[in-house]
């Protein structure tokens, strides 16, 4: 089961998207130097297809993006709600409002299917000396994913313009 501490409106995780970043529990990661160690917990409540379609009925248009931040714990859950989400129907009546998907992980690896769903993934662990995605040193890679290829826009994140 796929549950989830929290949700907001984040403008800096996606580039120029408006996201709906949830945070997912249950981490098993346990990197050194977490700063969302509360989400190694197993607490928090069931992210559902009703509770996705709740949120995004509430931010409507607002939102360009939905961000699952974690859930490597469950990633064959993490790629069925991304696909839920991809095929909302509100969403696909409204041709403009094409809603984008993001998976932040800490594996090293893309999950196998992913990029068949997604259309940004980061991937990597937070190594506290390698930085974030804004250092130049980072061990982490943030893709776009275009007709099921990988293309690393990390150095992206490290240009203020970009946003």
């Amino acid at each position: 089961m796929l549950k989830y501490h929290s949700h907001d409106i984040v403008f800096q995780e996606i580039p120029n998207e408006t996201t709906l970043a949830i945070n997912i529990t249950n981490c098993p990661n346990r990197c050194a130097g977490c700063h969302s160690q509360h989400l190694q917990q197993d607490t928090g409540e069931e992210l559902t297809e009703n509770v996705l379609s709740a949120l995004l009925e509430k931010y409507g248009n607002a939102v360009t993006c939905v961000c699952f931040m974690g859930g490597d714990n469950e990633p064959k859950e993490v790629l069925r709600l991304a696909g839920f989400v991809k095929n909302i129907p509100f969403y696909k009546k409204m041709e403009c409002l094409k809603i984008k998907t993001a998976w932040y992980s800490g594996k090293p690896a893309v999950f196998s299917g992913a990029e068949q769903i997604f259309d940004y993934i980061k991937i990597g662990a937070y190594v506290e000396k390698s930085g974030g995605l804004n250092s130049v040193t980072t061990n982490q890679r943030l893709y776009k994913i275009e007709n099921e290829n990988l293309i690393d826009i990390t150095e992206k994140m490290r240009k203020k313009d970009f946003f």
